[in-house]
């Protein structure tokens, strides 16, 4: 899948430490959310369905 065109961010719950945080595509079209480990970048992302995402941030909101 072709990142290339994501914008990254990350929760401002985190403040200024960019080394412990997972960044989320959010200009992606569902039915997905790409979400990848600051720490690396042009590593690999996570891909999760908008659903299964959404259960996620429901829990822990």
């Amino acid at each position: 899948m072709d990142l290339s065109a994501a914008r990254w961010r990350k929760s401002s719950y985190s403040g200024n430490d960019n080394d412990n945080c997972v960044e989320v595509a959010d200009n992606i079209p569902d039915p997905i959310v790409p979400v990848r480990d600051s720490k690396v970048p042009q590593g690999p992302a996570l891909i999760f369905g908008a659903d299964a995402w959404d259960a996620f941030l429901s829990t822990i909101r």
